[in-house]
This record gives structure tokens, C-alpha cells and sequence, in this order.
């Protein structure tokens, strides 16, 4: 039997070293993408934020998860991400201290267009008919 099994980790994003090894790769991609070091025509002149960047099991890919300011052109910001993948790895490499430099991939944030779905879904009459409803006539109706 195998000595070196991996535990199946019950927190939502990882481990805590998955999580920390995160974190300092979002903080060095959304440094390099802010400072613009990244040239490329498609990048300039859009502001991108780095809510999120997931690490694998063995800290070998990093999942960053990328929104252009506005969720405007994010198919053009992606490819253009893609299309400058080695220099980001590099600079990511340096700023970050890891064994070996984590394969990049970008994915497109999804979490405001669903924070806008819920917020427009809340919105709704018939939402805001039932929080209306009076507190006290819910209890009566119950007796």
C-alpha cells in the first residue's frame, strides 16, 4: 500500500498552503498587470483586476481568474493574456519563491455577472412583495 496518500482537502479552495501560495501569485500578477509591464496593444487601456487565483493540489498550475474594468472585451484580454503566458510565468517566477515556476492558465471571473443576476433577481415585484409582508401577520397566520 502507498505511503504518500493525498488527503482529499475539505476546504472550498484548497489547502491553506494552496490558498497561501494563492493568494501571493495574485498579488504578484495584479502588481505586474498594473504597473503595465505587460506590452501588448490588446492590454493597454484596460484596467484588470485579479480577484482570484486557484492553485493545483501540487502547486504546479495556477488558475487565474481575470475581469476586465466594466466586464467589457474579455475575450480580447484573455487571448492577449494567453499570447503573453511565458513572460507572465517569468515575472511571477521572480516575484514569487517557489520550487518550480506554476503553469499559468486565465479564466474569465464569472462571480459579478452572478452577483448581478442575484441582485436583479431581489429587485424583482414579486421578491420584494414577500420582504414587505409585515412580520407580525406572518406569526398570526401560523397560530
Amino acid at each position: 500500500m502507498p505511503r504518500h496518500h493525498q488527503k482529499k482537502s475539505s476546504a472550498p479552495g484548497g489547502s491553506q498552503r494552496q490558498l497561501r501560495v494563492g493568494e501571493q501569485v495574485r498579488h504578484a500578477m495584479a502588481e505586474i498587470l498594473a504597473q503595465g509591464n505587460v506590452h501588448d496593444a490588446d492590454l493597454e487601456g484596460h484596467i484588470i483586476t485579479v480577484p482570484e487565483v486557484r492553485m493545483s493540489p501540487d502547486l504546479k498550475l495556477a488558475t487565474v481568474y481575470v475581469m476586465p474594468l466594466g466586464g467589457r472585451d474579455t475575450e480580447i484580454v484573455i487571448a492577449a493574456l494567453e499570447r503573453n503566458k511565458k513572460f507572465l510565468r517569468g515575472e511571477v517566477a521572480r516575484r514569487v519563491n517557489l520550487k518550480f515556476a506554476p503553469d499559468i492558465r486565465f479564466r474569465v471571473d464569472e462571480r459579478f455577472d452572478e452577483a448581478e443576476r442575484i441582485e436583479k433577481l431581489l429587485r424583482t415585484p414579486a421578491v420584494q412583495k414577500d420582504l414587505e409582508q409585515d412580520p407580525d401577520t406572518d406569526r398570526e397566520e401560523e397560530q
